[in-house]
């Protein structure tokens, strides 16, 4: 294969369909972005409720109609009606369909979410179909795609294969495994599905060299397929344009704080990424400043949450669970410094989109974190609460070290531009189609 070839590659639209972004959504975007700049048709495989025999102007409007909505359906109860119609249409087949997209529908609502693509394809309720299948079998559920892509390149762990396409596989951590009391996985169900991907899969992708080292402590039987790739995020235009004094306003209009009058933290709010004690920290620290919390709680936990409302009640914290892109990025511009001193990352975004913002960091040296972060940021301690107190202490008097943050973080987020992720793309793309020739 030459240099300049071209071909088809294929993402899914696992977490790009969800009510919320997440962090593998956001990958998933940037991974379709860089693809269209390496001159790739990109196709986007979803499991929407769309029928095969709907009329295909109608699927476009269904689509949308859809996306990043909840699913409200209620479980079919086994044996009615609904039940029975869903398992005919099941056993149709696993074959993909496209949604051809006639520009019908007004996208621009949809703009900050939607991937690049040449092609939208639609396979009803796929997902949720292989889980099942998985649990069953032990293997992946296969779909047929029509004009099949040379690489699907699956987002994230899932258990599904396209015909007659390379398969690879994106493996951010293990967490579940590594630090199996911070997440609600089922461990047994994400150790069987890990091992059976790493063992039929034509590739593993992952994000960072301490992930990568995770992966072969489980299963080293993968060394020779598992590539790192690191990560980067597609930089908003719209934000990048708007004037900074124009966020000033929106900050101070929309939540009446003045610009570097807070810390912010965004992100999922969960055990991992160690909001009980940045919480608890931030009260104990000698600083007239407020916190800004940006994310839902993913899951209760009394333990996290027990100083949150605390903050709130004395009006030293704002949490906010959703913002749009460009209100949450006026936020960050303004902040005193973004705090993330998270107990496991596969990669660490919020560091590098705090970075490339010019804010100051403040994280941990865990996992993945010091490959991000470099010597940009301040480091603390992410299981002493007294370590990560000094560190608001330090960011809010010392106005030198914040200037020096911003300069070195700067620099530090040219590592991960987009140009370097699609090259590394690139070189893992050509030796996985060197290693598979008749694929």
């Amino acid at each position: 294969m030459t240099a300049s070839e071209k071909f088809r590659v294929g993402i899914d639209g696992f977490n790009l369909a969800l009510p919320r972004g997440t962090g593998v959504a956001t990958y998933a975007r940037t991974l379709s972005f860089a693809l269209r700049q390496m001159h790739h048709p990109v196709d986007v495989l979803f499991g929407m409720h769309i029928s095969r025999r709907m009329a295909p102007d109608l699927r476009e409007v269904v689509f949308f109609n859809s996306f990043g909505q909840a699913d409200t359906r209620k479980k079919r109860v086994p044996l009615t009606l609904p039940w029975w119609r869903d398992q005919v249409t099941y056993l149709r087949g696993n074959d993909a369909v496209e949604v051809p997209m006639a520009d019908r529908v007004e996208q621009r609502q949809f703009s900050d979410r939607m991937p690049a693509y040449d092609r939208i394809l639609n396979c009803p309720a796929v997902f949720q179909r292989a889980s099942r299948y998985f649990r069953r079998t032990g293997r992946c559920l296969t779909v047929t795609v029509p004009n099949s892509p040379k690489i699907m390149h699956w987002t994230y762990p899932l258990p599904i294969r396209v015909r007659n396409s390379i398969n690879i596989y994106t493996i951010h951590d293990l967490v579940p495994l590594r630090f199996p009391n911070t997440t609600l996985d089922d461990k047994g169900y994400y150790f069987r599905l890990i091992k059976m991907l790493t063992e039929t899969s034509d590739g593993i992708a992952t994000v960072s060299e301490a992930s990568k080292k995770e992966i072969l402590s489980f299963f080293p039987h993968v060394e020779n397929k598992t590539y790192n790739t690191y990560q980067s995020f597609v930089r908003d235009q719209e934000s990048d344009s708007r004037p900074l004094a124009e966020t000033i306003k929106e900050v101070r209009g929309v939540f009446d704080l003045e610009p570097h009058s807070y810390f912010i933290f965004f992100g999922s709010l969960e055990p991992k990424k160690n909001i009980g004690r940045i919480i608890e920290a931030f009260l104990s620290a000698d600083t007239n400043r407020q916190m800004v919390l940006v994310g839902a709680m993913a899951w209760k936990n009394e333990h996290e949450l027990r100083f949150l409302q605390r903050g709130i009640e004395c009006n030293r914290i704002i949490s906010i669970e959703y913002l749009p892109k460009l209100a949450l990025h006026s936020l960050i511009r303004n902040a005193r410094a973004v705090v993330f001193p998270s107990l496991a990352e596969g990669f660490g975004l919020p560091i590098l989109e705090a970075m490339s913002f010019g804010v100051p960091v403040m994280t941990s040296k865990e996992t993945a974190i010091p490959e991000v972060a470099g010597k940009a940021a301040l480091y603390v301690d992410a299981y002493d609460v007294s370590s990560i107190t000094q560190g608001f202490e330090r960011l809010d008097r010392d106005d030198e070290l914040c200037q020096s943050l911003q300069e070195m973080g700067t620099k530090q987020a040219q590592n991960f531009d987009m140009k370097k992720f699609e090259d590394r793309l690139d070189s893992m793309y050509r030796q996985i189609i060197a290693a598979n020739p008749t694929i």
